[in-house]
Formats: C-alpha cells, sequence, structure tokens
C-alpha cells in the first residue's frame, strides 16, 4: 500500500586518506567551499553569518582518493551570543582531528582581527595549515591573497568556491599531503538512526547523552540545530549513525531561507535512515505536530520507536500513550521514556533501536508469508465490486528489506479497497511482530 520505493544498502566500505578541517571566521565562505569541494548541497549556505554552528562530517573524493571532510562554524572570539563558545569549541575539536586544516579568509575582506585570533590557534595547535584567500572571484585578482602572507601559516591560495576558480588545484595539494591513512568509515552494517522531532523537544541533548560528550550544540533556544549532523556510535557488536536535525514545524511550507533549508536537511536525513527517534516531551505530552513528525518517518520509509524525552520532569502515563500512539499512527511504533539528564531509559533505548533495525532488514520466508496470507483469506474475505466479484488474495512474496516491501497477487487489484489493504497491512505487521515497521505492500494482478 505505501508508495516508497524499498531503499537500497548505501555504498561498499571505502578507505580513507586522511582528515581534513575547514576553519574560518563567520561567513567567509566555508559551507561554499565544503558543498564544491563534495560536489554537493550538505551543508547548509545563507548570507547570513553563522549559519554552521556543529562540526559535519563528510566524504570527499578526488582522483580516486577519499578523505574525510569536517565543516565547521565560525570561530569568533569576540562572539558574546548564546552559540559562540560551543561553536568554538566544536571548530577546535575538528582541528585536534584533522591530519590538514584549511584556514579560509575572506580576500575582499583583507586581514581581519579575527583572522589573526585564529591564526595564532591554528599556529599553537601545530597542525599543517593551507590558508585558502577565498572569494576572489576573477582570476586576474589572485595577487589579492599576497596580503595573507602576514598571518605567517604559508603561501596564501586564492581561490573561488563559489565559482570554483582554483578548486582543483587546491584538492591536488590536499590528497599530496594527506597521510595515506584516516579513520575507518561506517558500512552498510551501521545501523542509520534520524533523531526527528518538533523544535525544541531535546534532540541534540539525548545525541549528547548517547554519545557521553556534547557532539552538538544544545540550547534551550529552539531552533539551535540548523544541520543534519552526522555521528558514529558503537556498543558491542553493534555500530549506530547517529543523524541530529533540525525541528520540523508545521506549514513547512511557508519557511523561507535558512528555516526551509535546515527542515529539507531534517527531511533528506530521515530518507537515508533506517530508524528514525521521533522524540516527544514528556512535559507536554502527545501533540498532533508529533504524529505529524512520525508520519514524515514512516512516509521516508524509516521504522520509527517514540520517545518520551525529559523524563525527569514528565507528567504524562506511559502506558496510556502508547495506547494513544497506536490508535493515531499507521505504524503502530513502540515507545520508550528516557531522560538525558538522568540518563534513564538510554540502554533500553538502543535495545529498541537494534530490535527495530532487525525487523526492518527481515526477510519472511515465502511458505510462512503464504500461510498467513492463507489464514487472513479465512478470516476476512475479500471486498466485492460492483458486479459481484470478490477480490481473491492468491499468493505473496517479500520483493525488498530496508524496509520490508511484499507484493500480494490478486485477481483483480482494483478490487482492493482502502480499508481491507490497512486491514491486510495491519494484520501481517501483527502476526510478524513488525510495530513501528513501515509494511509496504504492492497488490498486483495475477498472470
Amino acid at each position: 500500500m505505501d508508495e516508497h520505493a524499498a531503499s537500497e544498502p548505501g555504498p561498499a566500505r571505502v578507505e580513507i586518506a586522511g582528515t581534513v578541517a575547514i576553519v574560518g571566521f563567520p561567513n567567509v565562505g566555508k559551507s561554499t567551499l565544503v558543498n564544491r569541494l563534495t560536489q554537493s548541497r550538505a551543508a547548509v549556505v545563507h548570507e547570513t553569518a553563522g549559519v554552521t554552528r556543529d562540526r559535519k562530517e563528510l566524504l570527499c573524493d578526488w582522483n580516486g582518493v577519499t578523505f574525510l571532510l569536517i565543516d565547521t562554524g565560525g570561530v569568533d572570539e569576540a562572539d558574546t551570543g548564546p552559540y559562540g563558545g560551543h561553536t568554538a569549541r566544536q571548530a577546535r575539536a575538528a582541528i585536534e582531528e584533522a591530519d590538514l586544516v584549511l584556514f579560509v579568509v575572506d580576500a575582499r575582506a583583507g586581514i581581519t582581527p579575527g583572522d589573526e585570533e585564529l591564526a595564532t590557534i591554528l599556529r599553537l595547535s601545530g597542525k599543517p595549515v593551507i590558508v585558502l584567500a577565498n572569494k576572489i572571484d576573477d582570476p586576474r585578482r589572485d595577487l589579492d591573497a599576497v596580503e595573507f602572507h602576514r598571518i605567517g601559516l604559508g603561501d596564501p591560495v586564492p581561490l573561488s568556491a563559489l565559482h570554483g576558480h582554483g578548486t582543483g588545484d587546491l584538492l591536488d595539494e590536499i590528497v599530496a599531503r594527506l597521510p595515506g591513512s584516516g579513520p575507518t568509515p561506517v558500512g552498510d552494517e551501521a545501523i542509520r538512526v534520524a533523531i526527528l522531532g518538533r523544535p525544541n523537544v531535546g534532540k541534540s541533548s539525548l545525541l549528547n547523552a548517547l554519545v557521553g560528550e556534547e557532539r552538538v550544540i544544545v540550547s534551550d533556544v529552539p531552533g539551535t540545530t540548523r544541520d543534519a549532523i552526522d555521528t558514529v556510535l558503537r556498543r558491542g557488536e553493534s555500530t549506530f549513525l547517529l543523524v541530529d536535525t533540525a525541528g520540523l514545524r508545521r506549514k513547512r511550507r511557508q519557511r523561507q531561507g535558512i528555516e526551509y533549508y535546515s527542515e529539507l536537511r531534517a527531511l533528506e536525513a530521515a530518507e537515508r535512515a533506517d530508524v528514525a527517534l521521533v522524540l516527544v516531551d514528556a512535559s507536554e505530552g502527545v501533540v498532533e505536530q508529533d504524529l505529524a513528525v512520525a508520519d514524515v518517518a514512516r512516509k521516508a520509509g524509516c521504522s520509527t520507536l517514540v520517545v518520551l524525552s525529559k523524563w525527569d520532569i514528565g507528567v504524562i502515563d506511559l502506558q496510556e500513550t502508547r495506547g494513544h500512539l497506536n490508535r493515531r499512527l499507521r505504524q503502530r511504533p513502540p515507545a520508550v521514556a528516557v531522560s538525558a539528564t538522568t540518563g534513564r531509559g538510554l540502554r533500553r533505548l538502543l535495545d529498541h533501536v537494534e530490535a527495530l533495525f532487525s525487523k526492518h532488514v527481515t526477510r519472511i520466508p515465502t511458505p510462512v508469508l503464504n500461510r498467513a496470507l492463507g489464514e487472513l483469506k479465512q478470516a476476512r474475505p475479500g471486498p466485492a465490486g460492483e458486479r459481484g466479484r470478490r477480490l481473491k488474495l492468491l499468493y505473496a512474496t517479500q520483493t525488498a528489506t530496508r524496509p520490508p516491501r511484499l507484493r500480494v497477487f490478486v485477481n483483480d487489484p482494483k478490487l482492493v479497497t482502502r480499508d481491507y489493504g490497512y486491514w491486510v497491512e495491519n494484520e501481517l505487521r501483527a502476526r510478524f511482530e513488525l510495530q513501528g515497521v513501515p509494511v509496504s505492500i504492492d497488490f498486483q494482478r495475477s498472470t
């Protein structure tokens, strides 16, 4: 019944040649450069300074050599705003992880006090640095980069991240200066988990509690997270790829600028996830917007776990909430209560994610599936058409996993009503214990 196509496993494991961090003062074009080097639109780009706040890791390939690229927020030591110190700490962490640092400066603005402060930090780090004089859109102005010799970090490279001028030579130099080995990227075995929810329900706090460090910025100001941030968590034999996302608001079509692109990243994160954690603020209870977020997860093909966050200050009844969710949500998701502050329920949450992933990738043997289909035919005959011709369920097979997709062969697909199709879906979900899993069913005419 579901229109969502089955997700195919991700690309095969690749060898990483090293790690490259991109740093600079706010609004010098770092995210534009990330998108240029990765040939993607993975980083949110906007004319407003300070759009990027967390550090974001992406794979970049050049002439068969793959390296890890870390995008960071702008480092402004004088920033007294709510995120300035957090963003600077994230950038410093990226510098510590890197084999090579790309220091982006604005050639049109010249050397600023912020550039000089960051240059001091980079010299003290002892890391190899390439200074990139960005926004030189006309190659005839390459000499504008010469001024940046004064900051004492080597020969500056003239560049236009927007138009691509100089990026090919830059990639050649990056590859030449990398050590040839780096962190092992996660493979297809990783459980891809998107953390979804309306603004300010505790998504970033949950992620930080799970990984045990301040991996993303946490604030009580709604809308702090603007990008989709991947974080690897390993527990025993299991590897989780956790993706924190921007809050999903109602009336998304009316969003503009940064909010629009941030929510677009959240939707893309759901599209590539296996499991979605739909966070509900336990201090407020389930609201209509939470149900809408859960439906976003279902339409993206994610298996869904509802997470009642802030349980230490929660006021809702867990069993009553589970019943409400089962009545309102088609995928019948399980629910777990957690507190990022006290750590309650975090281990149980990961247990639920592993169990959901196991069902997400399950393959039902064809004989077992057809025995269940036979029982459904006995329990409720198919609906009849206008001329009295009745729908017949003939046989079924599973055509895909991640998530499960079934094909049920019938005598006439036009006889499948919406009510009967949902009934078949729910019955199969119950019989094979696929609660929370988006079971997709294609009804097809038997030839």
